[in-house]
């Protein structure tokens, strides 16, 4: 159900979007740089807008967008429920999952931090 709504939702944005971008490209356009601002993709000078501006809202979008959307949902924890088993990278790389470190009845402890 979570997934339909999500694609529900995904397409009305993408097509609302594209339309805005067919009736109203300058409008547009001057929108999604204002967004490429805030994500600093306007500051490098070999990245231009004509490279970016135009993927928005396409085929490809729709399929980033609802792919990250849905990989979302799987690691979401709520208090009482079990925990996600969410993908991990090891400090050599390699992508496994959290349950793939638990071991017997022993508790999983994770530890996070940064060295700044």
């Amino acid at each position: 159900l979570q997934k339909a709504l999500i694609l529900l939702h995904v397409l009305l944005c993408v097509v609302v979007g594209k339309t805005m971008m067919i009736l109203f490209p300058n409008t547009m356009k001057r929108y999604i740089l204002k967004q490429g601002e805030k994500s600093r993709m306007n500051q490098n000078p070999k990245f231009s807008y004509e490279n970016w501006g135009p993927t928005f809202f396409s085929f490809q979008y729709l399929l980033f967008v609802l792919k990250v959307k849905w990989k979302r949902l799987e690691d979401d924890a709520y208090e009482g429920h079990p925990a996600p088993n969410t993908p991990v990278v090891t400090l050599s790389g390699e992508v496994r999952h959290l349950f793939d470190f638990m071991r017997d009845n022993r508790p999983l402890i994770l530890n996070f931090g940064s060295c700044t």
